[in-house]
């Protein structure tokens, strides 16, 4: 009779081990009890059940001696013990239950656990609990709590790992460890030591580690699998005592769901700097509509909402990409498909396309939008010039002949004929980007390193779109002409250099210099940029003091690469197609920042009409209205009367944000507090090899050009092809803004410069400032304000 009681009674005290689930032991027992029926170590673990919890309820009063039976079976005396809630509700696919409940370490004997055990229960009759059932919409009498005793593992390191970043949701391991005990990461003032694996590379980790590497990289590793194993990103608890990991707790990371996660990562190179209001309300429908309209060839009609897509901080670009990696998850693909396309995201292990599914439901249209991009070379050559013959009957020129309402009808024909360039100029650079890709890879089989190989060699039509070949033309013009003239035309304006005698021909091809790359700005994605026929002086003067040369490639041609008759026969159509997406991305982006500036002359044309209105003060000013406003002062006469103090606001608010140092990512749709300290090193992207040492000169725009010398470390926010003239006078460059495929990255790797994007905070440091660029670790040491002394080296790859 007594043995078949203590057996009943057992029951209450349950073993974790690789049968099927014992019932009643709660959510957080039975995530351990799936690690352990896959193979992974874990603790020697008991759990009671909450079976003994309702008795509990009931103020069973003989409960404390039959769970006490079931424990002196399970629990071994010389043992520690963590003692922890388990309850129905708690880590579930909804709710965490973070906090709610007591955990008991280092608990020894039965009368402790005992002990430990009746605390946790009778929290759950607590006001604080309660009130967080409620809360959550769980009705508290549906509670049960079972409770989990775990063997306590000795720590040498104790840590969590999370399979995606908990903050932001992106596609990277995190890692956090502490010597001892787990309980120090929960203290206050104790720091964890932090390691981040994106893809099989390390994109964090401590200068000091607590731990050999190799235990993390078994963590990340495990992790991976784990999360793999459980179908969705997890947050677990691990401890290694010298020898072995054991994995002490699972739980699903719930606050990803539903979380808006913002980048400005990509965006930045879209849409660089600061972006006035009604540049905001005309590139956002272009740029989020086209997206909207490359999303839904891939997945059908949808109401993904443009504005909701592409969202201003700090009057900054952000992608929201929470929304965007839901969609391409919908595909089956990475959430970060966006980024591997425009090449910001490295990794070795970087995920791979794998059909699922949910890639079948797509499969169709997914088939036919990447076979109407294997022939888009063909609509390229066609679109083209069509676009540039239709783009040139806009008389821009003549925009103040105009009414109002007659130069908002011209805005609407240019926005949907812009629309159609968009698209076109979005998909460029991703298909050349692709077949960049593919060469890549296939000549890194055959040891030869991608960067080595000249993709343009003796493309000269490239040079129709290159301001930069006919700057050095007129350069070498205005040197064969007589000193007497030269000077002439140096101290000149523009104006007075047109009346000068005795040099037709020079003048001549400065004025069609002009017309060809007037359009030409600090941003082609921004027309409240001021265009070089708006300005040119600042044309003259580029050509005055250019010290333009021709600078031999250190790169070696397709035919020099040595490869063998069959490889290069193979390789040949995948080299063809990169050289011609190369092209067809410098013609797109041409006529897109033709077309895209033809908005500018309507619109001040318009702000013309609003200050003899005296609506704005000036016309420059409508560049702080939205178009919407616009619109309804058009169309239904709005006299305007607030307009003026809505500009002065937003011009406060933007000369305020100019010189932060905004975010990369944000998360939630919350603008966050701004970071205005000075640091005295910059860290950023490293796009281009080599060390460099000299004076930073820091040019925001094309009024600075003047200011650069000759073996300058040219600081930028952002280059469009209109700064390409600066490069050949840098050491090296910093940009606030870019990445690997920014223009100011492709400009210093063909000048072989070294250089460092996405350096934020780049364009407060002072001109003269002695500053050192690493470009392999994307550094920049700003010497002076250390106090340090150093020479003007230079070291390029």
């Amino acid at each position: 009779m007594g043995s078949r009681t203590q057996q009943k009674d057992a029951e209450y005290v349950v073993s974790l081990d690789r049968a099927r689930p014992p019932f009643g032991i709660g959510n957080k027992a039975n995530n351990l009890q799936f690690l352990i029926q896959r193979g992974f170590q874990v603790p020697v673990t008991h759990v009671c059940t909450w079976e003994a919890y309702l008795r509990y309820l009931q103020d069973d009063v003989e409960l404390i001696e039959r769970v006490r039976a079931g424990l002196l079976i399970k629990i071994q005396p010389d043992r520690a013990y963590a003692v922890r809630s388990s309850a129905n509700v708690e880590d579930s696919l909804a709710h965490s239950f973070a906090g709610q409940f007591k955990s008991a370490l280092d608990v020894r004997g039965v009368d402790g656990i005992l002990q430990a055990l009746w605390s946790i229960w009778a929290l759950t009759r607590s006001p604080g609990v309660h009130t967080y059932l409620q809360k959550i919409g769980v009705d508290p009498h549906g509670l049960k709590m079972a409770v989990v005793i775990q063997e306590m593992v000795p720590p040498v390191v104790s840590g969590v790992s999370f399979s995606k970043n908990p903050m932001t949701g992106m596609d990277e391991t995190v890692v956090e460890a502490v010597r001892g005990s787990g309980v120090a990461l929960m203290q206050e003032g104790v720091t964890p030591q932090r390691w981040i694996n994106k893809w099989g590379e390390w994109i964090a980790s401590p200068e000091q580690e607590c731990v050999d590497r190799g235990v993390i990289q078994e963590v990340v590793a495990q992790t991976k699998v784990i999360s793999k194993a459980y179908g969705g990103a997890v947050d677990l608890e691990w401890v290694y005592d010298g020898r072995d990991i054991y994995w002490v707790q699972l739980r699903e990371i719930t606050a990803l769901r539903n979380l808006n996660l913002y980048s400005h990562r990509i965006p930045k190179e879209m849409l660089p700097g600061m972006i006035k209001p009604l540049v905001w309300s005309i590139n956002i429908p272009l740029v989020g509509g086209v997206w909207k309209s490359i999303l839904t060839e891939l997945i059908g009609p949808n109401d993904l909402d443009p504005h909701q897509l592409i969202k201003p901080f700090y009057y900054r670009a952000y992608f929201n990409m929470g929304m965007l990696g839901q969609v391409f998850e919908s595909l089956g693909l990475p959430r970060e498909s966006i980024e591997m396309m425009m090449g910001v995201s490295r990794g070795a292990d970087r995920p791979s396309f794998k059909p699922s599914r949910r890639t079948l439901r797509h499969a169709a249209r997914m088939t036919r939008f990447l076979a109407d991009k294997l022939n888009f070379s063909r609509r390229f050559e066609a679109f083209v010039p069509a676009m540039q013959t239709r783009y040139r009957a806009f008389r821009f020129d003549q925009a103040g002949q105009l009414s109002e309402r007659g130069i908002v009808a011209e805005i609407d024909r240019l926005f949907a004929l812009t629309q159609e360039t968009t698209y076109y100029n979005i998909l460029g650079p991703m298909l050349m980007f692709m077949y960049n890709g593919m060469l890549k890879s296939q000549l890194k089989k055959v040891g030869v390193d991608f960067a080595h190989l000249d993709l343009t060699r003796d493309m000269d039509e490239l040079h129709e779109f290159d301001p930069n070949v006919h700057l050095m033309r007129l350069s070498q013009h205005y040197r064969q002409l007589d000193p007497e003239l030269r000077e002439k035309i140096r101290t000149s304006s523009y104006e007075q250099f047109r009346q000068l005698p005795g040099m037709a021909e020079f003048q001549r091809e400065v004025e069609q210099f002009i017309q060809q790359f007037g359009h030409l700005s600090d941003s082609g994605n921004n027309f409240a940029s001021v265009p070089w026929r708006e300005n040119p002086d600042v044309v003259l003067s580029m050509i005055v003091n250019s010290e333009l040369a021709e600078k031999a490639s250190q790169k070696i041609s397709f035919e020099e690469l040595g490869l063998a008759a069959a490889r290069r026969l193979m390789l040949s159509p995948v080299y063809h197609r990169a050289r011609q997406f190369r092209l067809c991305r410098e013609q797109i982006s041409s006529l897109y920042t033709f077309g895209y500036g033809l908005f500018r002359p309507y619109f001040m044309a318009l702000g013309e009409y609003f200050v003899r209105r005296g609506i704005i003060s000036s016309k420059e000013d409508i560049l702080y209205l939205y178009f919407d406003e616009i619109r309804e002062v058009v169309e239904k006469g709005h006299d305007g009367r607030d307009y003026a103090d809505r500009v002065a606001s937003r011009k406060r608010e933007m000369e305020n944000y100019r010189n932060v140092v905004v975010p990369e990512t944000i998360y939630g749709d919350q603008a966050p507090p701004i970071d205005t300290r000075q640091r005295d090193k910059l860290v950023g992207i490293p796009t281009s090899r080599g060390y460099y040492t000299g004076p930073a000169r820091v040019v925001r725009g094309i009024q600075d050009f003047g200011k650069v010398q000759g073996g300058d470390v040219l600081v930028i926010p952002y280059s469009d092809v209109g700064w390409t003239p600066l490069f050949t006078k840098a050491g090296a460059v910093v940009a606030e803004s870019g990445g690997m495929l920014s223009h100011s990255s492709i400009v210093a790797r063909e000048y072989n410069i070294p250089a460092v994007v996405s350096a934020s905070g780049a364009c407060a440091l002072q001109d003269n400032t002695v500053v050192t660029v690493d470009g392999y670790r994307g550094e920049v040491i700003i010497h002076e304000k250390l106090g340090e002394t150093v020479a003007d080296t230079k070291g390029k790859e």
